[in-house]
């Protein structure tokens, strides 16, 4: 179901009332320029726009003010590296075997031998094969070999960090924090006080440059991911401490994009997303709030994330969307957008144009999400219900928020009427555990659980050897 988002600054009042702003708008017909800013482990609470009083997000909110704001918007996964498979591919982690691999990492660390595998179809290539020009810029997280980096999967132009910032492990063995632009360390370590300004740079940059053309910019910010970092204009500036100040400052990168679409006339012919990988880990100032749990959590404050959509004109101003959508849709909704083709290999995400346009009786086109950990299936939904699976054991504790002791007990939630989830409603109905027990079944069969493995399932690419990214020689 659409409403009409309700804003906590009167200024915005007669936007949000006026005719035009609740009329359905049809898509254009010539395809949008397309910005992804995805941040790091912010969390749902951590903007304005969604309930945030210490954070100032002005930018991020008039986004939402003018666009369409999701409720129930999930990444795929409560970490980094199958959240950002996810986007690529409009799949579920395992089925492109972007999950948690043999030797226990929860996502990829420097050096390893695996990535993204090659045949599978990126965003990034779809869009190029359709003429757009296409850039990555900020943390990849997919592989920081040569073949496994965005200009090995469709990105004409990549600058940023491999991975996450906080992957410089001595006693591992990793190298300083490597800044690459295209396959070539041109800084190590990378300065993180000013990546987020830098990073702002490069992408004013790559849209003056193809103003003329259509364009996809993945925007993957590297923070408010630990350690937090911020520039001299926003350390020590918000009421949040380190963790306002990196979001202030991704706020603040969001108005220079926006600034930089109107000075050249494509505001209104350009579809901006913004959302975060996965939830705050809750610590430092990060809040999931009203949601219980935190980032590697299945509860819902580990993958319900932001999601805002922003294109005058095409997508009503002012609007909330409640209907459940994830991250692997954005592929499938690009597609449609512009007129190609989906990958030939299956997929698990759909078209959110419905949603985005306010088509008559939209909704969600899922009839199960899959909530996995590591490679454990841990919950799945099916409309307002969650059913937590019973586990034997559990795998290492995030949050005081998770279950204690070596397992845990099965739940069924209403996530409507208890987002706490605390609520055990399964012996109540007990038909609504049985419909989400099949839903269950058919997951751990065809993409798999913990050891097993499914059988739609498909590899990640694996290496036989790996490097470490050096920083390159000074040029003479």
């Amino acid at each position: 179901m659409l409403l009409p988002y309700t804003s906590r600054w009167a200024t915005f009042a007669l936007l949000i009332l006026s005719p035009c702003s609740m009329l359905p708008v049809v898509a254009a017909d010539t395809p949008p320029n397309l910005i992804v800013i995805f941040c790091d482990d912010l969390g749902y609470g951590d903007l304005g726009c969604y309930g945030s009083t210490k954070n100032r997000t002005p930018q991020i909110d008039r986004l939402a003010e003018g666009g369409m704001r999701f409720s129930d918007f999930y990444s795929s996964s409560p970490v980094c590296t199958p959240s950002r498979a996810s986007l690529m591919t409009g799949c579920y982690p395992r089925r492109v075997g972007m999950h948690e691999d043999a030797t226990g990492h929860w996502v990829l660390i420097p050096r390893s031998r695996r990535g993204l595998h090659p045949a599978e179809t990126t965003v990034a290539e779809i869009l190029k094969a359709q003429g757009y020009a296409t850039a990555c810029v900020g943390k990849w997280h997919l592989g920081d070999q040569p073949e496994h980096l965005p200009t090995a999967h469709g990105f004409d132009f990549y600058y940023g960090i491999p991975y996450s910032n906080d992957m410089q492990v001595a006693k591992r063995g990793d190298p300083p924090l490597p800044l690459v632009q295209q396959t070539t360390v041109i800084e190590a370590p990378a300065t993180q006080s000013t990546l987020t300004q830098r990073y702002t740079e490069q992408v004013v940059s790559f849209i003056e440059k193809h103003q003329k053309q259509r364009f996809f910019i993945y925007l993957p910010h590297t923070f408010p991911h630990l350690p937090l970092f911020a520039s001299d204009k926003f350390r020590g500036k918000s009421a949040n401490g380190r963790y306002g100040d990196s979001v202030e400052e991704i706020d603040w990168s969001t108005g220079e994009i926006m600034n930089c679409l109107e000075r050249l006339g494509l505001t209104e012919n350009t579809l901006v997303i913004f959302t975060s990988d996965n939830g705050s880990n809750g610590r430092n100032g990060g809040s999931n709030r009203p949601l219980a749990g935190a980032k590697g959590s299945t509860m819902e404050g580990g993958m319900r994330v932001p999601f805002i959509a922003h294109w005058p004109g095409r997508i009503a101003a002012g609007t909330r969307c409640t209907e459940l959508a994830t991250m692997m849709d954005l592929l499938p909704t690009f597609c449609s957008l512009t007129a190609a083709r989906l990958p030939e290999k299956p997929i698990d995400g759909f078209d959110l144009s419905p949603l985005l346009f306010q088509s008559p009786g939209a909704k969600s086109a899922y009839q199960a999400f899959y909530y996995y950990r590591r490679r454990q299936l841990q919950a799945v939904r099916v409309g307002d219900w969650k059913y937590h699976l019973p586990l034997q054991a559990t795998h290492p504790r995030w949050t005081s928020a998770e279950p204690t002791g070596p397992g845990r007990a099965a739940k069924l939630v209403n996530l409507r009427q208890d987002l706490a989830e605390k609520n055990d409603a399964s012996q109540t109905h007990p038909q609504v555990v049985s419909r989400l027990k099949r839903h269950a079944q058919e997951a751990m069969a065809t993409l798999g659980n913990d050891a097993n493995e499914g059988s739609q399932q498909r590899p990640a690419r694996t290496l036989k050897t790996s490097s470490p990214m050096t920083l390159a020689a000074p040029v003479p």
